[in-house]
């Protein structure tokens, strides 16, 4: 059976992470890195493929658990089982790991005598590879070319050849607890020291305590804005401060559908909203992380500026397909590498120069080689910014004059003109960068302005729309209350709504992204419209879609990258660091201050 999406929920250690079921089951694990073949791919795929299961001796597949929670300000997952017999806890986590990633999973007896079963099965690159699996001592060890995992089990357990699986059956009373750890390490070298689950959880409870209590945020929403924000530290690569898009691969936009991508890389995209919500939030290390990787990923010629980059910053992310895997809900091709990364979009070049601008302004000590980065970059976009491209949604059609990149491009003249106004110290020409924004500003409301429906369009030319040109007022291209910002929040939303969310862009008729099928409502874009709705007087309206949003979280607060309200349920990858960075900033707007309703 294929469960939900939003049946998830995510563990991890800063470095990787998995997705644990209501079922009980890891159905995604990928170890050793973010990027690194799932070494559990039931997600995309089959049993065969790899997972581990966790739960009462004859649930049924599928049987979901009673109620699960993560224990507060933390990423240690607890789910309970009531059974006719009894109840029995499972406490799934990763610690933050000192040398080998380790998943624990601690079985706690509440009440009566239960009995449980554990099935594991590993399956290396993707499902695609089955380990050898011999007994060392009382553990097993599973191996295959680069691989190797050592399961430790308190209760004894059985390997299944017929199956390829090791499995365990025994029982729990109240007060016994029973622990199981999962170590992965390269096959080449000396197993890891074994760690001690028990007091694992003791210190991973304390370092997620610990990071917490930094958050300065004291508004409304409080625990959907922690819950986004250790989401956002959870897609964290600790060893560069890249944050992974998402922690999944070719989850759809659309049941059956082909709009698959890999998403656990970084883009530069991300980096302005990013950076913003752990600035204003009191997370300043994970900000200078951010910003550093930032800096090291854009270093370089600007010509050669990617879309996205591998967590440590890495160029090649080339794309392919996973034949052996039927997809999520029969949703083919699974795709790893991500071929987007070869596109031109200009948008970007405005994103890192406006997340920089906000490090400044939060009073960041600057990178002595950044402000020579950006004016390179700058260079390259003031003889550029004329060109089609892509745009920021990625589109696999042609290249086209898209508004949001050029409005961007003014974003990036506009954060220099800033600079260079307020400390006169620094290089650089500002009436250059003066020329160059009025010439974009003037460009883009003269051709990408519709009148006769008072609205910007997705592309110069065009009567599609984009829920991309709601950023114009919050960038500060137009006010809030210009006409044109009105008129566009407006026809965004009556166009391209569904059920009162917003969709990117019309996928009806000719797509401009060339693929067929639809999708859904995209979460960020929500968000930025009750921003939008904020920002332009209608306080009310905008809170009332902010709870609606929020009433699309999951049963522990996670958000994919889409919704389908008609079917209610979440679609693509997850959790996505877009949109919780979408609902930090959106609960921060709304804390400013209550906007007073437009008549």
């Amino acid at each position: 059976m294929t469960q939900p999406i939003e049946d998830y929920a995510l563990i991890g250690d800063l470095m990787t992470s998995g997705l644990v079921g209501r079922d009980g089951s890891i159905d995604w694990l990928c170890l050793p890195r973010f990027d690194s073949g799932a070494c559990f791919a039931k997600l995309l795929g089959e049993e065969e493929n790899g997972h581990w299961r966790i739960a009462p001796l004859g649930a049924a597949d599928g049987e979901q658990c009673t109620r699960r929670s993560y224990i507060d300000g933390s990423l240690v997952l607890e789910s309970f089982w009531e059974t006719d017999t009894g109840t029995v806890k499972v406490t799934d986590f990763m610690p933050q790991r000192d040398v080998a990633p380790d998943v624990i999973r601690i079985v706690e007896g509440i009440s009566g005598r239960v009995r449980m079963r554990s099935t594991l099965r590993l399956r290396f690159d993707y499902g695609h590879v089955v380990p050898w699996v011999r007994r060392s001592e009382d553990d097993r060890v599973a191996v295959a070319g680069p691989d190797s995992a050592w399961f430790r089990s308190e209760p004894p357990v059985r390997t299944w050849g017929e199956a390829n699986s090791t499995r365990s059956q025994f029982p729990i009373a109240a007060g016994q607890k029973v622990a199981f750890v999962l170590t992965w390490h390269p096959s080449h070298e000396p197993r890891p020291e074994p760690i001690d689950p028990y007091q694992a959880l003791e210190q991973t409870l304390a370092d997620w305590g610990e990071w917490t209590a930094q958050c300065c945020y004291d508004g409304p929403y409080r625990e959907a804005v922690t819950r986004s924000l250790i989401t956002l530290k959870a897609l964290t690569y600790a060893p560069t401060g890249g944050i992974v898009a998402a922690a999944t691969t070719s989850l759809p936009e659309e049941l059956g559908g082909v709009r698959n991508w890999d998403y656990r890389y970084c883009w530069l995209r991300d980096s302005t909203l990013t950076l913003g919500s752990l600035v204003a939030t009191g997370f300043l290390d994970e900000a200078r992380a951010w910003r550093a990787w930032l800096l090291r990923a854009v270093a370089g010629d600007p010509a050669d500026l990617q879309i996205m980059y591998g967590i440590a910053g890495e160029r090649r992310i080339p794309e392919a397909e996973l034949p052996w895997l039927r997809g999520y809900a029969s949703s083919a091709p699974v795709r790893v590498g991500n071929a987007a990364v070869d596109q031109l979009q200009l948008d970007v070049y405005g994103e890192v120069l406006d997340s920089l601008h906000v490090a400044r302004s939060a009073g960041l000590a600057s990178e002595r080689h950044s402000w020579q980065i950006q004016l390179a970059l700058l260079d390259f976009l003031e003889q550029n910014w004329r060109r089609p491209d892509e745009g920021l949604w990625e589109v696999r059609g042609p290249r086209r004059h898209f508004v949001h990149s050029k409005v961007m491009a003014w974003v990036a003249a506009d954060r220099a003109v800033q600079a260079l106004e307020r400390d006169p110290s620094i290089p650089g020409d500002v009436a250059r960068w003066r020329v160059m924004r009025d010439e974009v500003h003037q460009d883009v409301c003269e051709k990408g302005f519709d009148p006769e429906r008072n609205t910007f369009t997705q592309y110069y030319g065009s009567r599609e729309l984009d829920a991309a040109t709601l950023l114009i007022p919050r960038v500060g291209f137009l006010p809030p209350d210009d006409p044109r910002v009105i008129g566009t929040v407006d026809a965004v939303r009556e166009e391209l709504g569904r059920s009162g969310l917003v969709r990117r862009y019309t996928t009806e008729g000719p797509s401009v992204d060339g693929l067929p099928g639809d999708e859904g409502a995209f979460l960020a874009c929500s968000f930025w419209l009750a921003d939008a709705l904020h920002l332009t007087g209608r306080g009310k309206e905008a809170r009332d879609l902010f709870e609606r949003l929020l009433a699309v979280r999951n049963d522990v607060g996670l958000l994919a990258e889409e919704y389908d309200p008609i079917a209610g349920r979440q679609l693509g990858n997850f959790p996505q660091a877009f949109s919780h960075v979408g609902l930090v900033n959106t609960a921060l707007t709304l804390s400013q201050g209550e906007a007073a309703d437009r008549p």
